[in-house]
């Protein structure tokens, strides 16, 4: 199913052309990937009961994860949603994330023999600084996605 909204107040990215991509084949079926994106974030990536929102176009979320101590909050809004396919995003943290900028995060989902092959497209990066820390952590996070949501279910 395939949501057709259009975006309140689109990004733009126009003057924050940085962007990075990473892809990875995970072991796992597309539609606990796409379920980890849109509805399990707090299973996978943030704090245990973090998640605030819902996968709907147009609706803000908010969840903060904690590193090394240090609470960190990330705010959004889901953009666009291709039941199993696309999910598209923004994406706004601070200080050592996305240093308050509004970015736009893609996920791309397709079968692959052996599970799932992700594309994640992160842009909008207001210097080469915040990009290059997230292109070092993105892989982490979805060698983390895959780790955590093989995990049996309790």
């Amino acid at each position: 199913m395939e949501t057709k909204t259009a975006i309140i107040c689109p990004p733009d990215l126009a003057a924050r052309p940085l962007g990075l991509k990473v892809e990875r084949l995970i072991t796992l079926p597309v539609h606990k990937i796409f379920k980890a994106w849109t509805t399990g974030l707090d299973v996978w990536f943030a704090s245990p009961g973090s998640f605030l929102g819902k996968a709907e176009p147009n609706t803000p979320f908010y969840f903060e994860t904690s590193y090394q101590g240090i609470r960190q909050p990330h705010y959004g809004r889901f953009l666009n949603i291709q039941d199993e396919e696309r999910i598209e995003l923004t994406w706004v943290s601070g200080e050592g994330g996305t240093e308050g900028a509004e970015t736009v995060l893609t996920v791309e989902l397709s079968e692959h023999d052996n599970g799932t092959f992700l594309r994640l497209t992160h842009a909008g990066f207001l210097n080469e600084g915040s990009k290059n820390k997230h292109q070092e952590a993105w892989p982490m996070v979805l060698e983390q996605l895959e780790e955590r949501m093989s995990r049996p279910v309790d």
